[in-house]
């Protein structure tokens, strides 16, 4: 059986996976910033649900990156006070343009 980084990098080798993580590694990052800080406080998807007002279905899809649309700027941001964090953002010039 392949590891998750062994079947990750099978993946990645197909050039449309690969450009489609590219199109979306922001967001995998900014998901893997809210795990990691939900980990730390130790607590549940349950108990960042119940403190933001939501469902734990709903906090799992947010976290999964997988939803049918992208949290709102207001739902992240109660999120990050829940694991008492406050979010920023910041506009950074891309190579690309």
């Amino acid at each position: 059986m392949l590891t998750h980084e062994q079947l990750r990098a099978k993946a990645l080798r197909k050039p449309k996976v690969s450009q489609a993580f590219a199109e979306q590694v922001d967001e995998f990052m900014l998901l893997d910033v809210f795990l990691k800080a939900r980990h730390a406080q130790g607590l549940t998807q349950a108990q960042v649900a119940e403190k933001i007002g939501t469902s734990q279905s709903a906090v799992a899809r947010m976290e999964s990156g997988r939803g049918q649309h992208s949290p709102s700027l207001a739902t992240l941001t109660k999120y990050a006070k829940a694991l008492g964090c406050k979010l920023e953002l910041q506009l950074v010039s891309s190579p690309q343009s």
